[in-house]
């Protein structure tokens, strides 16, 4: 199986040695600061990106986090730092140029193994695999009520048609309303498309056209 790449954003050179010796598994790529490591990112994609805040140079590494997203948006992102408060890891967990995970210093090199194969397994391609089904299955959810909502306008328009075909006197709209179950606007609408199509007479319903009420006697003043 192909070696994963880690690039490991990281300035304290103790810090960097505990990374090599506990992922040994993995090919190490290390910057010391976050511009170094976006001149990296530009060459060489890696699997998983170790981000540490306090950086060489003065450098903060949330600071880079939202162009590093950019650049690369489904790389995973593990936050390794012990000089975050509550609200900037949480920060940095939220929004669409979130980093993926937060662990503190002193780190727990077995929560980090457990932390970067999660990542591995859950984020990357798979992660935009999942996202893509996602999005198809909203569409195809979608477009099968579009067809059955236009399926339940058409019958009932067909029967309000059907209805009114012998009717003398202008259309109950309440009384409408409850037979089919929708509110009031919604028979209007029917009313209007029907006479629009020229299903029904316009005498029917004669002022749709300017929005005003239909005269129902049950209707509210």
């Amino acid at each position: 199986m192909e070696r994963k790449h880690i690039l490991v954003i990281e300035d304290d050179d103790l810090q960097y040695e505990l990374y090599e010796e506990a992922l040994k598994d993995f090919d190490l790529l290390r910057a010391k600061t976050g511009s170094k490591a976006l001149a990296t990112l530009a060459a060489d994609r890696p699997d998983i990106i170790i981000l540490d805040h306090i950086l060489a140079r003065g450098e903060l590494g949330l600071d880079f986090l939202p162009e590093m997203k950019d650049l690369l948006p489904y790389v995973p992102v593990i936050i390794v730092s012990g000089a975050l408060e509550v609200h900037q890891q949480i920060n940095a967990l939220q929004g669409p140029r979130r980093a993926h995970y937060c662990l503190t210093k002193p780190l727990d090199l077995n929560e980090l193994h457990r932390t970067i194969q999660t990542a591995l397994a859950e984020c990357g391609a798979t992660e935009i695999v999942r996202q893509f089904e996602a999005l198809e299955r909203s569409k195809r959810a979608d477009i099968a009520d579009l067809l059955s909502r236009s399926t339940d306008r058409l019958s009932r328009q067909t029967e309000i048609r059907r209805q009114l075909q012998d009717a003398r006197d202008r259309p109950n709209i309440s009384a409408l309303a409850r037979r089919f179950k929708v509110a009031r606007r919604t028979i209007i609408r029917d009313l209007q498309e029907l006479i629009r199509r020229g299903e029904i007479p316009a005498e029917i319903y004669p002022r749709w056209e300017t929005g005003e009420d239909d005269g129902d006697p049950e209707s509210p003043a």
